[in-house]
């Protein structure tokens, strides 16, 4: 059963073609895996699923929802898209806490679980500034599955990880797919895409290319 079905998608920006009539589904309760070059469409791709940008032509459905006419945003995806953005001055929880408040869908309790599944202390009074590049990663994890969304959508995590770091991450992701979670994974690593993923597909210059199973 596919949860996300992308249908003839086209995107143009100043008169430059991004994505190229995209055609893929992504199978409810599965890890898929998109691989390509620096520029190939990955993260456009990605924004049109989550709603950021609208595509030039085609339809994405998200839950039998169009995105754009049935809803604006999904609302049952969790997102890391390029680099997590945090107020500097705050630390984790609170960073959290002020995004959480926004939707008024989960509690502190929901939130502190959410951090310590990532391995990150909620009470560290540590500013996110003072954070490394992996423990702003873990965050931003944190922040994608603290409201318990079935599908994550996650461009790039392991940026920052150090191989302890790629490990736990690796695990964490495993484990959201036991519990029956849809991943879709931009990686430029061939080994995270061999442990973790059931299919992959390739873009090169806004073209799906390739699709096949990988388990």
């Amino acid at each position: 059963m596919s949860i996300i079905q992308v249908k003839n998608l086209d995107l143009t920006i100043n008169r430059t073609q991004i994505l190229k009539n995209v055609c893929v589904s992504f199978e409810k309760g599965k890890i898929h895996g998109l691989i390509g070059r620096n520029g190939s469409g990955k993260t456009m791709l990605m924004k049109c699923i989550c709603g950021f940008i609208r595509p030039t032509n085609g339809e994405i459905y998200v839950d039998d929802k169009q995105v754009g006419k049935d809803c604006d945003f999904p609302e049952n995806i969790g997102i890391i898209i390029e680099t997590p953005g945090f107020i500097p001055y705050y630390s984790g929880y609170k960073n959290l806490k002020l995004i959480a408040d926004l939707n008024k869908k989960i509690t502190p309790e929901q939130i502190k679980q959410a951090m310590a599944q990532v391995g990150l202390d909620p009470e560290l009074k540590r500013h996110v500034v003072k954070y490394s590049l992996g423990m702003r990663q873990r965050l931003g994890l944190a922040q994608a599955i603290m409201e318990n969304t079935d599908i994550l959508i996650l461009d790039e995590p392991m940026n920052g990880l150090d191989k302890e770091g790629v490990k736990d991450m690796r695990k964490y992701l495993l484990d959201f797919r036991k519990q029956g979670k849809t991943i879709i994974i931009a990686s430029h690593s061939t080994e995270d895409i061999e442990v973790l993923c059931d299919t992959v597909s390739e873009m090169d210059k806004g073209i799906l290319t390739k699709i096949r199973q990988w388990n």
